[in-house]
């Protein structure tokens, strides 16, 4: 995590976070990508802020913006963190399912009572 002063505010920038590059390697993630690791073992390699973001998903997945409030950094410093950990194949990132591509409950429903039925 980032250091903060007693008043609240950073010690050090969060674009520094990022070895300030402001902009991520791939421009398909969004806040609201699902994030899950992989299961490397962490090495020494793996920065801080990108370790704590590993550790973060160990128990499940998260969005990248669940992941920039628990790290109390930009959703746009996390997602050059994200994009590294990604490219480097630490971890995976799963664009959220637009709503058209989405099913539709009552369809299923309905399919699964005339299985039923059909099954009686």
């Amino acid at each position: 995590m980032t250091p903060r002063q007693s008043s609240g505010r950073r010690l050090v920038p969060a674009y520094l976070a990022t070895g300030g590059r402001a902009q991520p390697s791939r421009n398909t993630l969004d806040r609201l990508t699902l994030l899950h690791g992989v299961g490397m073992p962490i090495t020494s390699e793996v920065r801080p802020e990108e370790h704590r973001i590993l550790e973060l998903l160990e128990p499940g997945a998260l969005s990248l913006a669940e992941v920039a409030a628990h790290l109390h950094l930009p959703v746009s410093v996390v997602k050059v963190l994200v994009a590294d950990l990604v490219d480097a194949g630490r971890l995976h990132a799963r664009v959220p399912i637009p709503e058209a591509e989405q099913f539709d409950r009552q369809i299923l429903e309905r399919v699964l009572d005339g299985l039923r039925s059909l099954k009686s």
